[in-house]
């Protein structure tokens, strides 16, 4: 699935590339790619630090704690599609970082980290709820493997006693 996606972001980078060249030049392709990059570069700096401001601001209980969370989200997406190389993921990251896009996006965001936040909450409750392996024992001494034809041999085998602190 891996192999299949790396794929279709190749085709689509090329073509688009292709497109874009053909259709204003490569220097001026080579323009819009140094031009994008930059102003990247200087939208990633800002949102950072308002990012930062907001994070802060929400555990000072001045700010929503979720819409921080969500713009920390779609900054650090937007961020790492600015750093992939091509123009798709870069003009993708430049409408991730730039907030207008980031305010549209913020509910999508937080209704998905919430359902997932639901799933992740009713599998830790599942866990917290099922019965524990295992009989307590606890066998004192030291671990000596030897191999021997393939099998592990013990060349000691202990007795197992109780803990006295696991007894009823």
């Amino acid at each position: 699935m891996y192999a299949a996606m790396f794929l279709l972001y190749v085709v689509v980078e090329i073509a688009a590339l292709i497109w874009v060249g053909g259709t204003i030049g490569v220097l001026w392709t080579a323009c819009l790619f140094l031009g994008g990059s930059l102003v990247g570069l200087m939208l990633m700096r800002s949102q950072w630090r308002r990012v930062i401001q907001g994070l802060r601001a929400a555990a000072g209980g001045k700010g929503s704690p979720g819409a921080a969370v969500a713009d920390g989200a779609l900054v650090a997406v937007g961020s790492a599609l600015m750093v992939v190389p091509g123009l798709v993921t870069s003009l993708l990251g430049l409408l991730l970082l730039i907030p207008p896009t980031r305010w549209l996006l913020r509910p999508v965001v937080v209704l998905v980290a919430g359902k997932r936040a639901a799933v992740v909450a009713a599998g830790a409750e599942a866990f917290a709820r099922a019965p524990r392996r295992g009989s307590g024992e606890v066998i004192e001494g030291e671990v000596v493997h030897d191999v021997f034809d393939g099998e592990v041999v013990d060349p000691q085998p202990r007795t197992p006693t109780r803990d006295p602190r696991l007894l009823p």
